[in-house]
């Protein structure tokens, strides 16, 4: 039992106001949850950081309301996607993989899965658009505040945080507390959350610079060029990387070192020394604006909480960037638990439906800190294919990629296992089912209730295609309906922080069940004569639930609870989803 007066209370304090930090600030501000922030830095990311953002995330930052301030401020989808292999932006270009949705048929799947575009949103363009909106919500926000310690009880969490201006030291009162402090958490060490996977297994350095590179990028527009150059599979990520911040003149390059060695020391003249090399020209001016070393990390959280204390974000799972899944994950971390907390805040749930968090984003967790790692070493097989991965001199090597251009049988072979080697990295540049296909089985998480059908699994790569199902534990599929003038997606018929009952001509007694529960259920009638409208048949061919069936759908989008047909009286209604509410909410 708490004792000791706290010199600050609060229902939520979250630690670190990165993506995780700063979404689950918003989305529990948005709740109506009163929350505080506290960051040991002076300021919001000052570097480019995570950057790309999938349509899952946008579809987030759709349902609280700052979608379009993103798509105002990053760079569009139709910039992104002509990654480019070469020599450097000025020599040979090896190959290009059509990236993130811009391949036609990749495309069409993107326009088809959700209301929603990807986009390059970096970090630090990123943060402020999330703090600001939780701020303007009811977010309290602390800079220059650093987390110490907690300690715990049954009721609620006082940290203990350090005021950097002033040196003193002041104790926060919480209900819950969030560690969102990135791939160094010292809340998540104090937790003791346990662990899986190693740290510093590859070194990288990142440098930000200002250079007009439009002549070797405008005509092949992209978020990423890589390079392949004597040294660039020294640690690292696989290959030199020139990352565009800004078309076309603000530039991140993501750079290799010997991890055992240490890291390089990083002066102006040493980053501009890679910048040249990476870049190829000389002449144009180049401005460094900042240098930092990071390791590349291979570790994952097993469990995502301990007691009144959750984790998020890079504290949970810690990746190099391949894929671009770091901020996309975090973000979507603490959407999952924001509603959670709020319905148990309120007395609506059962702390026990907290327990569903690590259930449903430790999985996922580990399977992005997989994947992004496993893209690293979808790399080599472009080196291997120009004979780059032996030990050899700079010399040897460009002889080898002028080789490719030889009217020979072996220069043929080469040319055919460069081309499918780049082709390859559709896994990272392309990995639609990395980003949609996300499911929470009904078998792990007490908040998804089984429908008694057997898992169909995928009908095709479930990394590279996404596959809409209706079944509970996925996500709501995404339809063009129409109401009155309007078009909307079935996902705005979502969200908001409360449930949702999805049905059709036939589904009143669904209607009147969700009316009787003890919980904010809001209602949605698809079909000819009805609030919604399916003018495309679309919503008909992806709910795989006859018109009078029922499905319910949670505050983050998912599914929970499916009916395939009409229920076979108001009382059987009733009790069905009576039944299903109180699985979900843990009072069952």
């Amino acid at each position: 039992m708490h004792t000791v007066e706290p010199d600050v209370v609060t229902d939520v304090l979250i630690v670190g106001s990165g993506p995780a930090g700063a979404s689950a600030a918003l989305a529990l501000s948005t709740y109506g949850v009163p929350n505080i922030v506290v960051t040991r830095h002076a300021r919001l990311a000052d570097t480019p950081r995570a950057h790309i953002t999938n349509q899952r995330t946008m579809e987030v930052l759709r349902d609280l309301g700052v979608e379009a301030e993103v798509v105002a401020k990053a760079t569009p989808q139709h910039l992104m996607g002509d990654t480019t292999f070469c020599t450097s932006l000025a020599g040979e270009e090896l190959g290009r993989v059509r990236s993130w949705g811009n391949d036609p048929l990749v495309q069409a799947a993107h326009e088809l899965a959700s209301p929603t575009r990807m986009c390059d949103m970096p970090q630090h363009l990123m943060e402020p658009v999330l703090i600001d909106a939780a701020v303007a919500r009811g977010t309290n926000l602390r800079f220059g505040t650093v987390y110490t310690s907690f300690v715990q009880d049954d009721e609620g969490v006082t940290a203990t945080v350090e005021d950097r201006l002033r040196g003193d030291e002041y104790t926060i009162r919480a209900k819950y507390l969030i560690g969102a402090d990135g791939g160094r958490s010292r809340v998540a060490e104090d937790a003791g959350l346990p662990m899986g996977g190693q740290m510093g297994v590859a070194g990288s350095i990142n440098i930000v610079f200002d250079m007009d590179l439009s002549k070797y990028t405008a005509h092949r527009p992209s978020t990423l060029y890589w390079v392949l150059a004597p040294g660039a599979t020294v640690g690292g990520i696989g290959a030199g990387l020139v990352r565009c911040v800004r078309p076309w003149n603000e530039w991140m390059i993501v750079w290799g070192y010997d991890v055992d060695a240490g890291a390089p020391d990083l002066t102006t003249e040493y980053a501009e020394s890679i910048v040249r090399r990476l870049v190829g020209d000389d002449d144009i001016p180049v401005t460094i604006k900042s240098s930092s070393a990071w390791t590349v990390n291979e570790m994952y959280a097993q469990t995502y909480s301990n007691g009144r204390v959750f984790c998020a974000g890079d504290a949970t799972h810690r990746h190099p960037p391949s894929n671009g899944l770091g901020s996309n994950t975090s973000i979507q971390d603490a959407y999952n638990l924001a509603w959670k907390l709020k319905l148990v805040l309120d007395g609506t749930a059962s702390p026990g439906l907290l327990d569903t968090y690590t259930a449903e984003r430790a999985p996922i967790g580990r399977q992005i800190v997989t994947r992004a790692n496993k893209s690293i070493g979808e790399t080599a097989p472009v080196f291997e294919a120009l004979d780059g991965l032996s030990p050899q001199t700079p010399e040897q090597l460009w002889a080898n990629i002028a080789a490719r251009k030889d009217d020979t049988e072996a220069a043929e072979k080469q040319r055919a296992e460069l081309r499918e080697a780049i082709a390859f990295k559709v896994y990272e540049f392309n990995a639609h089912g990395v980003d949609l296909n996300q499911r929470y089985p009904a078998e792990s998480s007490s908040a998804i209730v089984p429908d008694g059908t057997a898992d169909p699994g995928f009908d095709r790569d479930p990394e590279l295609y996404h596959q809409p199902t209706s079944r509970p534990g996925a996500k709501l599929p995404h339809a063009w309906i129409t109401s009155g003038t309007r078009t909307l997606s079935t996902l705005d018929t979502v969200g908001r922080g409360r449930f949702t009952l999805l049905t059709g001509i036939g589904g009143a007694d669904w209607i009147r069940a969700a009316g009787a529960q003890h919980l904010e259920i809001a209602t949605a009638v698809i079909g000819p004569g009805q609030e919604y409208e399916d003018p495309y048949g679309d919503w008909a061919r992806l709910s795989e639930v006859a018109d009078g069936g029922a499905l319910l759908v949670r505050p983050d989008g998912y599914v929970a609870f499916r009916h395939a047909t009409a229920a076979a009286s108001p009382e059987d209604a009733e009790r069905l989803l009576t039944d299903a509410v109180r699985r979900i909410l843990g009072r069952a």
